[in-house]
């Protein structure tokens, strides 16, 4: 718990909001947000289920699942809009949608608005994409959804992803092209510090006061998979992408766990509220 002099101490402001109401996909950036327990309204609405394995689909088996990263979706009043890679247009309501996905991606997908109970999905295992590369079949952990999120949605850990721009900095300075893209590391909130380094790596187990009313809780570092270092869109492959903070930032993501590559934090919803840029980010 904080002391009196590091209660309600600024952390910094919102710079950014993204939401991603497809599962894997890109998503959109936005001015303002609400946010439940379920976290930012619109936020991983959708998902595809494979129906050959019964697992939902996900770009951390990129073997598999890099295609995803080629389709952008945004909502549409009800409906969630995608646009594949050549452009095209589909709406989750509309009839087709399940064959036209399982055309662009090249495997039979089921467009889902809720995982069956005990859902899972593979990640590849980090390290090995970055030595054998995105293409190839290497050894993949099963994950089931949401040990720090309510049931019925389809957050990997907690529903809210922070990510800093000490952090962004960090890694561009770090990292040989001196530039770290945050649609990379697919956060929902921007923080906009002054500090440097990997500041809210210091925040686990703090809750941060967001605008008005919205209260989060940090609950652990994340730990990356190999997503940031795909293409993501136009933006190229990137394997410094993860092999920078494999090497300057390996941190147990939780206690116990073992030192794992980390950038940015997962956090919980205590109270909720809305948020919007420029809010204001206090302990």
């Amino acid at each position: 718990m904080a002391d009196a002099t590091t209660a309600h101490a600024p952390v910094g402001t919102v710079g950014a909001l993204w939401r991603y109401p497809v599962k894997s996909m890109l998503g959109e950036r936005i001015p303002a947000a609400e946010v439940t327990g379920r976290g930012l309204a619109g936020d991983r609405r959708l998902a595809l289920l494979d129906r050959e394995t019964g697992k939902v689909a996900s770009a951390k088996n990129p073997r598999l699942w890099r295609s995803l990263l080629t389709c952008a979706a945004v909502l549409d009043g009800p409906a969630t809009r995608i646009t594949g890679p050549a452009g095209e247009t589909l709406l989750s309501t509309g009839a087709g949608v399940d064959d036209a996905l399982s055309a662009i991606l090249g495997r039979p997908v089921t467009l889902i608005d809720r995982p069956s109970e005990g859902a899972e999905l593979d990640r590849s295992r980090p390290e090995e994409v970055l030595a054998r590369g995105a293409a190839a079949e290497v050894a993949a952990d099963v994950v089931r959804f949401g040990s720090a999120a309510p049931p019925g949605t389809f957050f990997d850990f907690a529903p809210v992803h922070l990510l800093t721009t000490s952090t962004l900095g960090r890694l561009a300075a770090l990292g040989p092209r001196g530039v770290a893209e945050v649609e990379r590391y697919r956060p929902n909130l921007v923080i906009e510090t002054p500090g440097a380094g990997f500041v809210e790596h210091r925040w686990v187990g703090r809750d941060l006061r967001i605008g008005d009313r919205l209260v989060l809780r940090v609950m652990a570092s994340t730990p990356r998979c190999a997503v940031p270092t795909l293409a993501h869109g136009d933006l190229p492959r990137d394997a410094d992408a993860l092999r920078t903070p494999a090497v300057h930032n390996r941190v147990p993501a939780l206690p116990g766990r073992p030192p794992e590559p980390c950038a940015g934090v997962y956090a919980q919803v205590l109270r909720p509220g809305p948020v919007r840029a420029g809010d204001t980010v206090r302990f």
